[in-house]
């Protein structure tokens, strides 16, 4: 009995970290002098990755499906879920990112290096009538939340683009603008 109690605290603390969270810190420039704190999840099990962004009014979530190629984004101040398709070519693999959190390496890591790559999307005003299509990662996420569909904007520039849009800046890798306006707005 002894023996089982001493094999399944090693096998807890061996296979703890391979279920753990990773937060990193991060600066923000929209909050004026705050930061906030960004948690990573990578399930490698459901290939889904979840990024939480816990900065007061400006706090979001993000959740990316490799299995069903969608991501999501719930803006919590907005009170609305946006989808999109994921750019495979912009963001890291699930395998990637799971190395450059558990490593903590990612690209620019902040100011210092080099800029992270940027995405643009403008979101459809109408809601999502049917969030199964999404598969059941978002359905859990978006589920009575208004939801929106965003298309990706190939060469947009946040320079000449006039709608409102909504920065998501994740770990220094990707920079995601979600632009426009929902019902709710």
């Amino acid at each position: 009995m002894r023996f089982t109690i001493i094999f399944a605290g090693l096998l807890g603390i061996l296979l703890a970290p391979a279920f753990a969270d990773y937060n990193i810190n991060i600066g923000d420039n929209n909050n004026s002098g705050g930061s906030g704190q960004q948690s990573v999840s990578v399930n490698n099990e459901h290939n889904v990755a979840n990024v939480d962004n816990n900065n007061g009014w400006d706090s979001w979530h993000t959740l990316w499906d490799y299995e069903t190629g969608f991501a999501a984004i719930r803006v919590f101040h907005k009170k609305t879920c946006i989808v999109h398709r994921m750019n495979k070519d912009a963001l890291p693999s699930l395998q990637a990112l799971d190395a450059m959190v558990k490593e903590k390496k990612f690209q620019g890591e902040g100011p210092r290096g080099p800029p992270p790559k940027g995405l643009m999307y403008s979101i459809n005003p109408n809601k999502v009538n049917n969030l199964e299509q999404f598969g059941k990662s978002i359905v859990g996420m978006c589920k009575g939340v208004p939801t929106y569909m965003a298309e990706e904007i190939q060469g947009a520039s946040l320079f000449f683009y006039s709608a409102k849009c909504f920065n998501v800046n994740v770990l220094w890798v990707v920079n995601i603008s979600v632009c426009g306006s929902t019902e709710e707005n």
